[in-house]
């Protein structure tokens, strides 16, 4: 059974609030916040601000996905109560299993994102120690894009390295995610399909998170 994270980078900010208590009652299971800074990938999106504006409103829990350079210098910023996993990207931090107890240290989730080209070898000595392990399946920086197929290797490498050596961590998938392959995802071992543009870009929000659930569940 795997679990739906819309990511709210495809909502419409002027309704941001409304938007994110429709996917919730809807059964939405965590909202994923992108966050971008324009360095470490070609667009910005928004900040810290932005997600605390949702803590006073009845939503699932935040599942904060950091696009960003340096992110041990705002890792506190995105720490509330609904903050379930922080997860920064492996290609930018030069110390990373510092990054990782760095993280830890605020009782939250602790997770890796791995661009397209960047192998799961890069993680294999912070795997007994991170809660999540996010693969990027677009090159990340925009949403809306064709999903690249063949990074579903990584996910049924990363069910398998999990199956043998005892590992904990989630596994998460953020790009080009449709109803079309949310199946395939799913049974290729994702426990988390994150979805921008094809939830938000429905004509029913609500709707369309169900049909996302009657897929992957």
């Amino acid at each position: 059974m795997a679990k739906l994270a819309p990511s709210i980078l495809s909502a419409d900010f002027s309704r941001l609030g409304e938007q994110a208590e429709i996917i919730t009652s809807a059964g939405a299971d965590y909202i994923h916040v992108d966050v971008m800074d324009g360095h470490f990938v070609p667009n910005i999106s928004f900040g810290a601000a932005v997600m605390k504006s949702l803590d006073n409103i009845e939503t699932c829990p935040y599942d904060v996905h950091l696009m960003i350079e340096n992110p041990d210098d705002y890792l506190g910023d995105f720490v509330t109560e609904k903050t379930d996993f922080i997860v920064v990207h492996q290609e930018a931090c030069r110390h990373l299993n510092r990054t990782i107890q760095h993280i830890k240290s605020y009782g939250t989730g602790a997770g890796v994102s791995l661009n397209p080209a960047t192998p799961v070898s890069t993680l294999e000595c912070v795997l007994d120690d991170i809660d999540m392990v996010l693969i990027m399946s677009v090159n990340p920086g925009f949403g809306g894009q064709k999903i690249i197929m063949n990074t579903l290797d990584k996910i049924r490498q990363l069910k398998k390295l999990r199956e043998e050596k005892g590992y904990n961590y989630l596994i998460e998938i953020d790009g080009g995610v449709t109803l079309d392959n949310a199946e395939e995802i799913a049974e290729a071992g994702a426990d988390i399909l994150v979805a921008g543009s094809a939830v938000f870009g429905a004509d029913d929000i609500a709707k369309r998170v169900g049909e996302f659930k009657s897929i992957i569940e």
